[in-house]
């Protein structure tokens, strides 16, 4: 794919390399994000990695965006990057960045110390899953600092203006951080598969009985579940969950080997059954905020 335009437009939320999705009026005080769907692989990165079409797309939240869709349906805006989590991440601080990917010494207000910058999984990564390396050669520090500003900065600022204006309409906003995980993924200290992994950041990031609720709608559908262990949360949920101010935020990993068949990428039978049952979640999810939150709610008229 070619690249698109470089400019960044006066709308934090009209953007070439994400997307905002509203319904025709919003009914439900939830905000939906996407941020590592995307599939925008423009010509310029494809030419800078040393991985194949399919070998970039492993760090990939496979069609999560295609997923949850219908939830604009039911009254909720949806924010989805276009751009690829191995491009830019913005589940990080804005600068994680690591030393070894860059061809000069970086600002010293990066972050070059943290436990994801190690891993290779900083704002800029240097790996794809299976620790695989992305990058022929080194990048500039120029070129690093303008993925920042030209898209991550934007990306934030529209999706806290979604938060900010739904937390005004209702009296509470509720963010629904839509990820998924390996097939093979085990829950920590068990041999469960789960099928979903609920994030609160240990409480942290919503209140217990939005957590509750999640696990037990999903449990409900007959989908195995846990929470927190091993994906609490990344810097989304952290950043955006204040459940004392009214802003709650949860992170929904699903499970890959429930929806695609991850040597070719490609969706298998269950996807479709997979959208409907989110579709449910979501709306049951709705309902309860409605009639367990709905003081809140009434407060905010």
């Amino acid at each position: 794919m070619k690249d698109v335009d470089a400019t960044v437009p006066s709308s934090p939320c009209g953007h070439p390399y994400y997307e905002m999705i509203r319904p025709a009026r919003q009914t439900e005080p939830f905000v939906f994000n996407s941020p590592h769907s995307g599939r925008l692989y423009t010509d310029d990165f494809l030419a800078a990695t040393r991985l194949d079409r399919k070998g970039i797309r492993r760090s990939e939240d496979h069609y999560v965006d295609q997923l949850y869709a219908p939830v604009t349906a039911l009254g909720a805006p949806m924010l989805k990057a276009h751009f690829p989590r191995a491009w830019l991440d913005v589940n990080r601080e804005p600068y994680e960045l690591d030393p070894r990917m860059f061809d000069s010494p970086l600002p010293a207000h990066a972050n070059i110390g943290s436990l994801r910058v190690a891993g290779g999984l900083g704002t800029i990564p240097r790996l794809v899953a299976e620790n695989t390396e992305i990058y022929r050669g080194r990048l500039s520090v120029a070129e690093g600092l303008e993925r920042i500003e030209r898209v991550y900065r934007p990306y934030h600022a529209c999706l806290r203006r979604l938060i900010a204006q739904t937390h005004v309409k209702f009296g509470i906003a509720i963010l629904i951080d839509c990820h998924s995980m390996p097939a093979g993924l085990k829950a920590s200290g068990s041999n469960v598969r789960p099928d979903f992994i609920v994030g609160d950041r240990y409480g942290s990031s919503a209140a217990h009985d939005l957590s509750r609720a999640a696990v037990g709608i999903l449990s409900g559908f007959g989908y195995e579940v846990a929470r927190n262990k091993p994906y609490a949360g990344g810097f989304i949920t952290e950043h955006y969950g204040r459940p004392a101010r009214g802003l709650h935020a949860l992170q929904i990993e699903i499970n890959r080997g429930l929806y695609i068949d991850e040597k070719t990428l490609e969706p298998t039978r269950g996807y479709q059954q997979l959208q409907t049952d989110l579709a449910h979640f979501a709306a049951e999810m709705m309902a309860f905020v409605r009639d367990e939150m709905g003081d809140t709610l009434l407060a905010a008229e």
